[in-house]
């Protein structure tokens, strides 16, 4: 039986929906010129052009005037002296900037820059650090230094926090931490020395694709549901990795019963309460809201819509509109399908 393999659908940006995750249209060099009639069978000798799909193997084009990207090889020079082919080295489209040909993968993993927030899976403890799943090539490394202590004092790490180091993190644990670091052969260190990282709890952990969950200038959204939900958080990392969990307001933001507490007291009630492995009593409308969010972003993920906080909230809205309730229909393509579709119409009128 012949192999067939369909084109994927192409992601839905918001704004201008022609345009690719760089801004650069597949047609188009980074100039902004379009492909003109005498150079347009330049990359095409082959059959292939600019968004197509490419497998393994598959000659992209012969044309000298070409140069090779990332996910391309040349192939073995011929005894009669004809040039060498650029040939794919992976399953993925075509992309085409400037004279440069690449091949941009169907599937790939997270690639980690500095900055980026990551929800990760304790993977090992070891002396001093902990290794970390962050669904990159090379899982990650959270020392003992880049973390906070219980009280929330700034000092050398002992031999004695080293004994205690299962306290803070164990293997299984899941946690929110941001990328520091990246060592030369692009392994990242995390930290997280602010209050709004650390251990992760009350809530479910779901896993998309990489490059699903849009960069954007906050990835710890606060979601108000309806149904007697209350506040919901949402940890979007830019790894794929996703947390959905009950609303928990830390001590340092106020409130009645932080007025009562000294500051020393407030950093170490604060920094306790990030370690803790206890989770708290949340109501069934929580549980309900949650479960809905999920299948909200599953459903995006499904139509190959890039999740953000505008299309979270639409995505939202609609499933209200839809009275679509229950823990699994994100995995119903038709009920999934309307929730996508009246989601974009509301972006495209607001």
């Amino acid at each position: 039986m012949p192999l067939q393999i369909i084109a994927p659908a192409p992601f839905i940006e918001a704004g201008d929906d022609e345009e690719d995750e760089g801004g650069v249209r597949l047609d188009l060099d980074n100039e902004g010129d379009t492909t003109m009639d005498g150079d347009a069978p330049a990359h095409r000798k082959s059959g292939r052009q600019a968004g197509g799909i490419v497998t393994p193997g598959e000659i992209v084009t012969d044309d000298p005037q070409w140069m090779r990207g990332h996910g391309t090889y040349l192939s073995a020079p011929t005894a009669d002296g004809n040039p060498q082919s650029i040939v794919s080295s992976l399953a993925g489209t075509i992309s085409k900037t400037n004279k440069l040909l690449s091949i941009r993968a169907l599937r790939f993993r997270y690639v980690p820059e500095i900055g980026d927030l990551v929800v990760g899976r304790i993977l090992e403890v070891q002396t001093k650090r902990w290794r970390v799943d962050i669904a990159a090539p090379h899982s990650a490394a959270l020392l003992l230094s880049s973390i906070n202590l219980p009280g929330g004092i700034l000092r050398k790490r002992t031999s004695t926090d080293e004994l205690q180091i299962r306290t803070f993190f164990s293997e299984g644990d899941l946690l929110v931490a941001e990328v520091q670091t990246l060592n030369s052969d692009g392994q990242a260190s995390l930290h997280t020395r602010s209050l709004k990282y650390g251990k992760l709890r009350n809530g479910v952990f779901m896993t998309i694709d990489a490059g699903m969950v849009r960069r954007m200038k906050s990835h710890v959204l606060t979601m108000n549901t309806s149904n007697g939900g209350g506040e919901v958080d949402i940890y979007l990392g830019v790894n794929g990795y996703i947390w959905i969990a009950k609303h928990t307001t830390p001590l340092t933001e106020g409130g009645a019963e932080s007025k009562s507490i000294s500051i020393t007291r407030l950093e170490e009630e604060a920094s306790e309460a990030i370690y803790s492995n206890v989770n708290e009593e949340i109501s069934p409308e929580t549980r309900a809201e949650i479960a809905r969010i999920g299948c909200v972003i599953r459903a995006l993920v499904k139509a190959n819509v890039k999740i953000d906080e505008e299309m979270l909230n639409l995505g939202y809205e609609a499933a209200l509109e839809e009275f679509l309730e229950g823990f699994d229909w994100g995995s119903d393509t038709e009920a999934g399908r309307r929730v996508v579709d009246l989601a974009l119409t509301k972006r495209r009128m607001g």
